[in-house]
Parts: structure tokens; C-alpha cells; sequence
């Protein structure tokens, strides 16, 4: 059936000349499918937003899709925000995704160093100086923010994100559906009802699959890390196993009614297209609609 369900790919401003050199290929690909917008990290670990700007206009001139921008209060202070958010308001930015962004090394607490200390207070800063000229995405976490103290502390911190002016959420890479359903329930039970997009991460290889898992604090489930071991060292294999798990996950997001798909690409094309594919979601139409073969 007919979905307006949305759908959007994440990048990463590239380091290395050769990742600059390949970067508008992968966005070409990408772009094919017609995705709702694409999303650009902050820079190599938060730390450079001119990449996020110059990768933002290489989306818009390379593929014409909207681009969205992360914006991270870390170490910032008012005057920068508000110049970074002309900047990008006179590129013609019409979203942002807003976040606390990556703490230095050395911090003692959740509370950023700068004139923000928290998410909430930086979507609050948007829509005091832009008002709704931004549609503004935060981070969800089905499993719980790793620095958080305990679940209620972390959905605690997201609903003060919503309350300050959040149009929709991403949530942190996750390998449990049940999480992101039980997520939803607590939203529902406290009256919130922004679209919350489930972030899906393809299995590409064990190493890196257990290394992210680990960084943001995500459960992989333990059959899923003993097969992925196993077949470690046969890519072909491992990528086939990779695309069943996370195609089943998709589908019973979907099923359950996500309203849409947010995947982190890694700057790599092959594996989102070909979970795309798997999903049936190849017959986008220009207008925004879709027809997912796991809803068909």
C-alpha cells in the first residue's frame, strides 16, 4: 500500500582526500532513490563545522535533496550558534538537527561546556531566534544515553527536548525492536507524539559492528555477535547474515508503525541500497510516497 512514510541517509564530512574523492559517487547513489533529506554529522568527533557546511552544499548542488545539518552546543557559545544558524538559513537550510554533541575526554558531567549545556537549551535558542523557519530533529535513545544515571533521568532529558520545540527525533543505532516499541509506549504514555525515526546501521563487519554497539551503549544481541564472529573473516557470508538481521529489524519496525527509516550510510552505498532493495522500497515515487514490500 501507499505510505507516506519518510526515509533518510546520514553522512559524515570525509577526512582523507581520498574520502573526499569518492564522496560525490556515494551521493549520487544514494540520491537515485530520492531520499526525504540527508543528514551530515558535525565534523570528524564534533570538531570541525565547516566539513558539516562544506558537505551540506555538495548534497545540495551534487543531488538537489534537501540536506540537514547537525548542530552541537559543546564548547559554544550563543554568538557562534547564531552565526552558524544564518549561515546555513542563507544556504537555504530548512532543518537542523540539534544536539549536546560528543563531551571533551575530560568532563566530569553530562552538562556541556559552553553557553549550552544541554540539547534542550539549544532547540530552545533556535526557536527563540528563528521561530519555525528550522524543522528541528534530536536525538532519541530506545536503550538509554550512555552517560545517562538511569532510563527515567534519560527519557526525562528527551521529553525536555520535545517540550522546547522538536519536530521529530532520530533515535542512536539499535539492534532490538522490542526497545524502540517500548520507547514509543513511554512517549505515548507521556503525551508525546513527534515522529521518532528509527536509526538503523547495516552490518558491514564484526569489528566495527561491535566497536559502534560499544561506543553508544546499544545491545547486540548475542546471537547476532556469535555469528558475526563466525563468519568474520567470509565477507560475502557475513554481509549476507549482516542484511537478513537488519532487513528483519526494518521490517518489524515497519510493521509496528515506525514512521520511517533513518540509516547511517557511513559514507557507503552498498549496504544501505542493497538493505533498500531488500525492504522493496525501490518504487519511491518523486512526490514523497512510497510502496514498501513489507507493508504490501
Amino acid at each position: 500500500m501507499a505510505s507516506s512514510l519518510s526515509f533518510s541517509f546520514e553522512l559524515y564530512p570525509p577526512r582523507t582526500p581520498e574520502a573526499v574523492a569518492k564522496l560525490p559517487a556515494v551521493i549520487g547513489q544514494l540520491a537515485e532513490v530520492r531520499p526525504d533529506y540527508f543528514s551530515i554529522t558535525y565534523g570528524a568527533a564534533g570538531s570541525d563545522q565547516d566539513g558539516t557546511y562544506e558537505t551540506l552544499m555538495t548534497v545540495v548542488k551534487l543531488s538537489g535533496v534537501e540536506a540537514a545539518p547537525h548542530l552541537t552546543c559543546v564548547g559554544s557559545t550563543r554568538a557562534n550558534i547564531a552565526a552558524l544558524l544564518e549561515r546555513y538559513r542563507q544556504a537555504g537550510v530548512k532543518r537542523i538537527v540539534a544536539l549536546r554533541g560528543d563531551l571533551p575526554a575530560t568532563a566530569m558531567s553530562p552538562s556541556a561546556p559552553g553557553e549550552f549545556h544541554y540539547a534542550n537549551e539549544l532547540v530552545s535558542f533556535i526557536r527563540e531566534t528563528h521561530g519555525d523557519a528550522f524543522k528541528i530533529e534530536v536525538a532519541a535513545y530506545p536503550e538509554m544515553h550512555p552517560q545517562a544515571p538511569n532510563p527515567g533521568a534519560d527519557f526525562d532529558s528527551f521529553c525536555h527536548k520535545v517540550k522546547a520545540g522538536a519536530d521529530g527525533a532520530l533515535t542512536q543505532l539499535f539492534y532490538n525492536a522490542d526497545a524502540y516499541c517500548d520507547f514509543m509506549e513511554r512517549c505515548g504514555k507521556a503525551g508525546l507524539t513527534i515522529p521518532v525515526m528509527p536509526g538503523i546501521m547495516p552490518i558491514t563487519s564484526f569489528a566495527n559492528t561491535v566497536r559502534f554497539c560499544g561506543g553508544c551503549g546499544a545491545d547486540l544481541p548475542r546471537w547476532v555477535r556469535l555469528r558475526l564472529e563466525q563468519l568474520q573473516d567470509d565477507k560475502p557470508a557475513l554481509l549476507d547474515f549482516g542484511l537478513e538481521v537488519v532487513t528483519r529489524l526494518c521490517e518489524n519496525l515497519l510493521r509496528n508503525g515506525a514512521p520511517g527509516l533513518h540509516f547511517y550510510t557511513v559514507n557507503q552505498a552498498d549496504p544501505t541500497l542493497r538493505l533498500w532493495k531488500n525492504l522493496g522500497l525501490s518504487a519511491r515515487r518523486l512526490d514523497g510516497e512510497v510502496v514498501a514490500a513489507s507493508q504490501a
